[in-house]
């Protein structure tokens, strides 16, 4: 095999010109035949005995080229771009020169190639740090929080219902005074201003008695996902079959032990304040580190190849869809319940993904400019946090991690040097604000009604991208 041609045909694209000798081809084209042959029959010859000349002279002497062409492609590709030293950061489009005879193989593979960079300003980047610290009414939401977790309900049959009551109803919903397609369920479990339904439906019961039906009307939203229902107005005829309380336990002891491996409610409460103090660290230092390296990539001027993009892209979907899962949905679902179509979908993701590709550019860049390397020593310290994530012994880890794999963790390593060295040469322009770190409540995709039964009167999730990948490093505190 030799590189005949190395060209750049347009930026970011080049075309390879590729000679595979008719010895190699030659050899290609019988594996070709041995792979075919048992589902060839020939007059005069048993199925899978013909003789390649034969075949050949039959059906000509191409017949075979196709699947050796498919086995000596990868090698030789793979060849011509070491011999070239080019990054390829997509497909290669592969064509044919010359085949067959007496003449040599000879291939062109045309592949968008990885962009150059052009940094800026890197280092002595002048950047507000926010602090997050952790207050006493953070530790105290955070144990109320374990404790609505650990809370019994207790049926309550004497009283109409109250805001933040726990209802079992069955409804069924109309419009124009015909009931609509999916708009009933049975037994449906629903907290009173949990925000599960749309706007006004659940305000609307607040004051309904065990047993009494009550007639909400609601307006549908302009946003709803069923296209019949958008902006109609609608009545529910709602039965309340049970009412039910929350019963927080005490907050003592006996409690510490319930929730924690801890015997006395202090140190329960101490090891609440650790944990959010070291979340808050944690946050202020990602968010300096997400600042500087967004300022690093304002600086820096690079043409991304529209490939690199539309794969992101497609990666992030992929992981998107993998949080669906764990939560019961599938894409198709997500779909429907957001009135998204492919392409909008896809259209959400531009930003975050474009956004991604660069930064990802820029680090290597200064990976390269640095001469940052990722040492035995920083892979084997990786390797113990993946164990003590998943609770696992250092030595079983490394015996499920490859090659590839390894290669991959040094490649963040790295990444992740190159945002300490930013970090480490940032000029923190002020002292910013010590702030609070809130609690955020998880966002949902979509409820699931009970026993099968679709709620129509179900918000339908705002669409939203998911966050933007932040890079993580083990950066210095900054405490200029």
């Amino acid at each position: 095999m030799k590189l005949i041609k190395n060209e750049q045909i347009e930026k970011n694209t080049v075309k390879l010109t590729i000679g595979v000798d008719k010895e190699t081809f030659e050899k290609a084209v019988d594996k070709a035949y041995k792979k075919n042959v048992k589902q060839i029959t020939l007059p005069g010859f048993r199925k899978g005995k013909a003789p390649r000349k034969i075949i050949e002279k039959y059906y000509g002497e191409g017949v075979f080229y196709e699947d050796a062409v498919n086995f000596v492609c990868p090698e030789a590709y793979e060849y011509a771009v070491k011999e070239s030293g080019i990054e390829p950061v997509d497909r290669p489009e592969i064509d044919i020169e010359t085949i067959g005879g007496e003449e040599d193989l000879v291939l062109t593979a045309t592949v968008t190639v990885k962009p150059e960079v052009a940094l800026g300003e890197y280092k002595g980047i002048k950047c507000e740090k926010t602090v997050y610290e952790t207050k006493d009414e953070d530790v105290d939401a955070e144990i109320k929080a374990n404790a609505e977790k650990s809370a019994r309900l207790v049926s309550v049959e004497d009283r109409a219902v109250q805001m933040g009551d726990i209802t079992v109803i069955d409804f069924e919903g109309f419009t124009d005074g015909v009931a609509f397609e999916g708009g009933k369920g049975t037994n449906h479990t629903l907290e009173i201003g949990s925000g599960q339904f749309i706007p006004g439906f659940e305000d609307q019961l607040v004051g309904a008695e065990i047993g009494k039906e009550t007639e909400v009307n609601v307006t549908f939203p302009e946003q709803y996902h069923s296209e019949e229902l958008k902006g109609k107005p609608a009545v529910f005829k709602v039965t309340v079959k049970e009412i039910k309380v929350k019963e927080l336990p005490e907050l003592d002891d006996d409690f510490a032990k319930d929730v924690s491996e801890f015997d006395t409610f202090e140190a329960y409460k101490n090891s609440i304040k650790e944990k959010l103090d070291k979340s808050n660290e944690a946050r202020t230092k990602a968010e300096f580190e997400n600042k500087l390296v967004e300022a690093v990539c304002e600086n820096a001027e690079i043409d991304i190849p529209q490939c690199m993009i539309d794969n992101r892209i497609e990666d992030l979907i992929r992981e998107f869809s993998y949080r669906l899962s764990a939560q019961g949905l599938n894409m198709e679902q997500y779909m429907q319940i957001t009135g998204a179509t492919a392409d909008t979908f896809k259209e959400q993701f531009k930003d975050q993904a474009q956004a991604q590709v660069k930064s990802s550019l820029v680090l290597e860049k200064i990976v390269k400019l640095e001469n940052i390397e990722a040492t035995e020593e920083d892979v084997e310290k990786e390797l113990q946090t993946m164990a003590d994530m998943y609770g696992m012994e250092l030595d079983k880890v490394k015996t499920l991690i490859g090659d590839n794999e390894r290669e991959s963790m040094k490649e963040d390593i790295k990444m992740k040097k190159a945002v300490e060295l930013i970090a480490e040469n940032a000029k923190v322009a002020k002292s910013a604000a010590k702030k609070t770190a809130a609690k955020k409540p998880a966002a949902k995709a979509a409820d699931k009604a009970e026993d099968g039964e679709e709620a129509p009167a179900k918000k339908a999730p705002a669409k939203k991208t998911t966050a933007a990948k932040k890079t993580t490093t083990k950066a210095k505190k900054d405490e200029e």
